[in-house]
């Protein structure tokens, strides 16, 4: 028997409007309304869960506690007329609560005791769907986990279950908080904020885990939602976003690259709060090379602080392929200035400009050391440089 026809019964043999709620006071079922409503009825029906302040006021009331049916007193100042709460609880589990507004007229012994009588069907009921719900959860969880991990039949878990759709393609997004660590309260607020955006996108049949250190967000189709996860999480958060797969089996490439574009939004800051991989450029082959491998007359340059300048100049160059005009403007440098920079470089990096596989070496060892943290230019838009 399901728990709205347990209340809609016993609301009709009581002849009186009564609310159901689970153990943390989240709205389950409600009868018609048709009698008195204050206030906190009428907010606990549109919001499906009621205020901190009443639930706070009930609390000290002792609902938590009771055994067995209690009179809560009423609070004009939250709205809250008085109430009979029917704890509800199985093998002493504490698993919800039964509300009667207790006036206009107010509860019979009787009928707080029919309530009562009711409460053990509600119980299994409620203590079933419960461990349905969390037996749902951690299937899920355990099956996202195994399909980035790329274990076999995953994907099947959670198209069988009717989590996702079969023959469509999916975006993995992965966010990874800006500021470090790995507290729990960090976690709490990412899990909030993902189950939230689960519930806008509904349609998009949305998957989620939260990681050590990031969240990862599936979605069907080929659509991102960088900016939602910005909006949904509730902390600052950098988001990279894999390219679509043609299948679920598939997810774990997308979220390999998702990681990847994450890890260069935090190093790259010129790609702002967001990336997909397919928009990294050279940084997309640059994610998997070892940081290490840099041009050794480069690697010099970087252990110094003063040749940052130096650097910065050389980066710029080798973007605009060693079109001088085009730097010298980029720069607000007169030409004969950047030509002496460039010397320097060559005199320190034990290098020749002119040879194209030094330059190709160059400019790769400088991408590969922004990807490191090892080099860091000046922030977007400063042009100003010191005397060299």
């Amino acid at each position: 028997m399901d728990l709205q026809r347990i209340v809609d019964d016993l609301a009709l043999r009581l002849e009186r409007p009564l609310l159901l709620e689970d153990g943390r006071q989240r709205v389950v079922a409600y009868s018609e309304q048709d009698g008195l409503m204050d206030d906190v009825r009428r907010h606990s029906i549109l919001r499906r869960h009621t205020t901190p302040d009443v639930r706070a006021f009930l609390r000290a009331a002792g609902i938590h506690e009771a055994t067995e049916p209690l009179r809560t007193p009423g609070a004009p100042e939250l709205g809250l007329l008085p109430r009979v709460c029917v704890p509800v609880r199985h093998d002493g589990l504490p698993l919800g609560f039964l509300w009667f507004i207790d006036a206009a007229p107010a509860m019979t012994e009787p009928e707080i005791a029919a309530a009562a009588e009711a409460t053990p069907t509600l119980a299994l009921t409620l203590f079933h769907e419960s461990l349905a719900s969390e037996l749902a959860s951690r299937r899920e969880l355990e099956a996202v986990t195994g399909l980035l991990l790329r274990e076999p039949d995953a994907d099947r878990t959670l198209i069988e279950a009717g989590a996702f759709p079969h023959g469509v393609p999916v975006t993995v997004a992965v966010a990874r908080p800006v500021r470090g660590g790995a507290d729990e309260t960090l976690r709490l607020t990412l899990e909030r904020g993902l189950l939230a955006l689960r519930r806008r996108l509904a349609r998009h049949h949305p998957l989620h885990l939260v990681r050590y250190d990031h969240a990862v967000l599936l979605t069907a189709g080929t659509r991102a939602f960088s900016e939602e996860m910005h909006a949904a999480l509730g902390t600052p958060v950098l988001v990279g976003i894999g390219s679509p797969r043609s299948s679920l089996s598939l997810a774990a490439e997308s979220y390999e690259e998702a990681l990847h574009a994450a890890e260069v939004v935090a190093k790259v800051p010129e790609f702002g709060r967001s990336a997909e991989w397919d928009g990294l450029g050279v940084y997309r082959m640059l994610s998997g090379v070892p940081h290490g491998n840099l041009h050794p007359g480069l690697a010099r340059l970087l252990d110094e602080a003063q040749h940052r300048p130096l650097l910065e100049t050389l980066e710029i160059y080798l973007d605009l392929a060693g079109n001088a005009q085009a730097v010298s403007r980029r720069l607000r440098l007169h030409r004969t200035s950047l030509y002496y920079r460039l010397r320097r470089v060559e005199e320190l990096a034990e290098t020749d400009l002119r040879d194209g596989e030094e330059r190709l070496s160059l400019h790769l060892s400088l991408k590969l050391a922004r990807l490191s943290g090892r080099y860091r230019p000046s922030p977007s838009g400063d042009t100003s440089f010191p005397a060299v």
